[in-house]
């Protein structure tokens, strides 16, 4: 069986994180997504709009996806591809290079990002047109 694996904080799920766990099953037989915890995006200086619990429970949900784990710390990238025996690690290419010192475990792979979409611009975009009564 061969296991791909990636991570993200998956908050606002939108047709970019879609199409990027859909790529990233495809390229194996069972996909693994580390999502950030509350904690570790306070540590990257990122705020989510939904919890983490909320953030797992949607992954769990979605076809493409076999398991979830929490991602607390960068650090744990290396010990997960170990300890689950990861057969391709893949991120989009926003982060090329970032991962390369895990090609000596296992393939690494960078998927292009869903042009014209992305949680940022999402919550720009509500922030725009969504008025506080």
């Amino acid at each position: 069986m061969k296991k791909v694996i990636t991570y993200g904080t998956y908050d606002l799920f939108h047709y970019g994180h879609y199409r990027l766990l859909k790529r990233a099953r495809e390229l194996g037989d069972y996909l693994i997504v580390g999502v950030s915890t509350d904690e570790f995006n306070n540590i990257k200086g990122k705020e989510s709009i939904q919890p983490f619990e909320y953030r797992k429970k949607i992954l769990e949900a979605f076809e493409y996806v076999d398991e979830v784990i929490p991602e607390n710390e960068w650090e744990q990238k290396e010990e997960d591809v170990e300890k689950y025996d990861i057969d391709i690690f893949v991120m989009g290419d926003d982060w090329r290079g970032e991962f390369d010192f895990l090609k000596d475990k296992c393939d690494v792979l960078y998927l292009p990002r869903t042009d014209g979409i992305s949680t940022t611009e999402v919550k720009n975009h509500i922030a725009k047109t969504w008025k506080v009564q």
